[in-house]
């Protein structure tokens, strides 16, 4: 005797599988993401202690670039964060079909 696969939970199971795998790159994305904001921002806080003690027009320029450069990496960490809660989201919404 031979057990039917429900096509349904299939294409449920399949769908687990493409978001895992989303969720696995996205996590890593988030990762690095944090890491790179993380020295972005150390860049800024020493570019601006420069500006500080310098008081030159050219070292508040870099001040300003070094923070403006934080500041996109912060949204796209925010981004990325964001990617990861949805896939989560979906993960799990997926997973409650496979149980019921």
């Amino acid at each position: 005797m031979r057990i039917r696969a429900d096509p349904g939970r299939q294409r449920v199971e399949r769908r687990l599988f493409e978001v895992h795998a989303r969720l696995e790159r996205a996590r890593a994305e988030l990762e690095l993401a944090d890491e790179q904001l993380a020295a972005l921002a150390d860049a800024a806080e020493e570019a601006k202690i420069r500006m500080l003690v310098a008081e030159t027009p050219l070292a508040e320029r870099e001040w300003h670039e070094a923070r403006r450069h934080a500041e996109v990496m912060a949204r796209s960490r925010d981004a990325a964060r964001s990617r990861v809660a949805e896939l989560e989201r979906a993960q799990d919404e997926l997973l409650s079909q496979l149980v019921v």
